[in-house]
Order: C-alpha cells, then structure tokens, then sequence
C-alpha cells in the first residue's frame, strides 16, 4: 500500500510541475543576468534561402502566400511549392522565382514534400524555411532571420501571428500560440535552452535539416516534433526569433478544430517520450538546454494538463486534502502564468472577449481526444477558410 502511495506521489508531481514551470520560467528569465545567446553580428551578406511552401489537396490560397513572399525585403531566395495531390489547373504562378513542383505519386507527408524539395532545388541553397500553404510572411521575414543565424545558431524558429480572428475559437487558437510562443518560446530559449518548432515560420541550414531527417520515414503529423528533438540530441539550440512572423490561419470551424486537435493528441502520445531522452542526455552531459527542453517535451496538451488537475485535486479528497488545496493553488498559478503571458504579448481585445468560451474550446479538445486512435486517417492537412465539410 505505501508503494502505491509513493507511485501515486511522484505521478502527481510529473503533472504538477508542469503548472507552475511556466512561472519558474518567468522567474528565471527576471534575474537571469546572461542569456546565453552569442551577440549579433551584421555580416552585411545576404545567404540563400530557399523557401518551401507545402500544399496537400488545397491551393486555393497559394496565390495569397506566393504573393506574400514576393513581397519579401530580401534579394536570394527562391520559392518552391510543392502541390501534393492538388489540381493546379487554375493555378498560374509564372515567376522567375517560383518553382511549382508536382509530385508524381501522392507524398502525403510533410517531410516527404520538403525532402522532394531539396531534390529539385534550382541551386544549393544555405537555409531552408518552412511556410504552410495558408501563410502570409512580414516583408522582414529573412532579415529577421538572418539575425539569429548571424548569431551562430543552425535552426530558428520565428512568430506565428494570427492572420484571422473571425470567430471565437479562431480567437482561442490564437491565444493557445501566444501561450506557446510566450513560455516555449521567448522565455524557453531567454533561458538558456531553445524554442520548440511550431511546425512553419521556422528555418534551418539545409545541411543540418537533411542530417535530422533524411534518414527517418514520418508518416502522419508531428515532423516538427522529431526534428526538433533530433537537433538537440545533437547539441544544437534552436534560436527565438520574435520578429520573423508568420501569419499564420486559426482554426474557426468545429469540425476543423476536432480533426486538428485529434493528431496534435495523436502526435504527443506517439513522441512525448522523447523527453524523457533529452533529460537523460541533459543529466549526463550536463546540458541546460537537453535538460529544459525534455521537462517540455514532457508536458501534455494543456486540457489534459488542467484535466488531470482536477482529478487529481477530487481525488485527493478522499485521500489528503492538504494536497487537494495545492492542487488548487497550482491551478491559480496555471491560470495566472496564461493571463501573464496575454498581458506581456501584443493580445487583440477580441483574444480577451473570447476567454470565456473556453470550456467550449475544452469540450471541443475531449471530443479530440476520443478520435485519436484514428487522428491520422481523418486527414494529413487541416482545411481552413472553407465551411466544415464531412471527414471521407
């Protein structure tokens, strides 16, 4: 009986420490005096980018994101746009700086269309950038990023800014990402260790891309969550980049929400244990930045965090109460990093009017979850800017 005391002690705590963490973060990065990160160096060169953009049955909006990216202060870089699966007989994209790629046989698979990419690059580029098929960029995206590889680093991720909030839970995503950006990113990466990848907006020299995973198959969501893994296991950080920003489309419709939610749950149970690794490499080669970034890794999505919670603080009724009240003062932690992390970031008023749909956006995330074993066979792509449509 005191085993399972004990057991059910320490599985309390792994959940636990993921309420508070991000106010230890906030903390750190306070009377932290260094942060790190080598000092910038304007090298007056421009290197060559080349940027992939990735479409998988839609192209409706690639004119848009073609067009963003003309737009970019920049002189070398080049866009591919690989059209996986997609009719582009409407399509016309005739610019001496868009290459349209179709593959022969459907890829279904975000690496597999950057990886067709690289096969077909016009010239070898340094760095690569990921954008999706319904982004729009800033026109300082490369200088910005440009930057932080000035800085010494291989691999950065910038900031994806809402591109619409139309609708409430377009308005709830959008508050998910500054969340992310806030603590996984800025603060994360001011900390010593490095940001997560947000799976677009983010760049890498192209060299060290193909050494993370030109030897892996992905199947399904969740490239970004091994190549991100795979670069630190090599000792590398992946720079914060605040100002490179992606304009990124929040999911508006229920139905969207549902199947995305369902592989991003699909895609934490299938790598989370990746973690685990880090924190076992960052203990033994006395690595800041493996260590920090495995207690994320460890972190599940944040309605199960808050679920889990919960449960824990009704359980604990019936077994201690004392640890029913920490539970709920971890819970007001939780909640007052969130509101912390709105209030440091530049949040539209209608993220804040939107707050109180919340347990909507929950319900929305438990139907998710019940959807997971079969996330991947719903669809490889997330449909935005239509209505819903019923899943084939």
């Amino acid at each position: 009986m005191l085993i399972l005391y004990v057991l059910f002690g320490l599985f309390q705590a792994l959940v636990g420490i993921h309420l508070v963490f991000p106010l230890l973060l906030y903390a750190f990065n306070r009377f932290r005096t260094e942060s790190g990160t080598p000092p910038s160096a304007d090298t007056g060169f421009e290197a060559d980018y080349a940027l992939i953009v990735t479409a998988y049955q839609q192209t409706y909006q690639l004119p848009e994101v073609i067009e963003s990216l003309l737009r970019l202060r920049y002189t070398r870089y080049h866009i591919y746009v690989v059209a996986d699966n997609c009719d582009v007989s409407t399509l016309t994209l005739n610019h001496p700086r868009v290459t349209l790629l179709r593959p022969e046989t459907v890829l279904a698979s975000n690496t597999k269309s950057h990886f067709y990419a690289i096969r077909h690059f016009i010239r070898a580029h340094e760095r690569l950038v990921i954008i999706d098929s319904d982004n729009r960029v800033d026109p300082d995206l490369l200088i910005q990023l440009d930057a932080a590889f000035n800085r010494g680093f291989s691999a950065v991720q910038g900031v994806r800014e809402a591109k619409n909030l139309d609708t409430d839970l377009a308005c709830l995503d959008a508050a998910r990402d500054i969340y992310y950006h806030f603590y996984d990113g800025k603060l994360l990466f001011g900390a010593g260790s490095s940001a997560t990848l947000a799976g677009s907006g983010m760049a890498f020299q192209v060299d060290l891309y193909e050494q993370c995973l030109g030897h892996l198959t992905i199947e399904g969501a969740g490239f970004d969550k091994v190549l991100q893994a795979e670069i630190l296991k090599r000792g590398y950080r992946i720079a914060f980049a605040p100002e490179a920003i992606v304009y990124d489309e929040k999911t508006s419709g229920a139905q969207q929400l549902v199947g995305q939610r369902a592989r991003w749950i699909n895609t934490w149970f299938r790598y989370f244990t990746f973690g685990f690794d880090l924190l076992g490499k960052g203990i033994r080669r006395q690595s800041w930045n493996q260590f920090l970034f495995g207690i994320v890794l460890l972190r599940p999505p944040l309605f199960l965090l808050l679920g889990a919670s919960v449960l824990f603080a009704v359980l604990n009724l019936f077994i201690d109460p004392r640890f029913t009240w920490v539970w709920l003062g971890g819970l007001a932690l939780f909640i007052a990093g969130f509101l912390l992390a709105l209030r440091q970031s530049a949040t539209d008023r209608r993220i804040y009017a939107a707050l109180y749909q919340i347990p909507r956006f929950v319900g929305y995330q438990i139907a998710a979850l019940l959807k997971v074993r079969k996330a991947n066979a719903l669809s490889v792509a997330t449909h935005h800017g239509e209505p819903d449509q019923p899943n084939s």
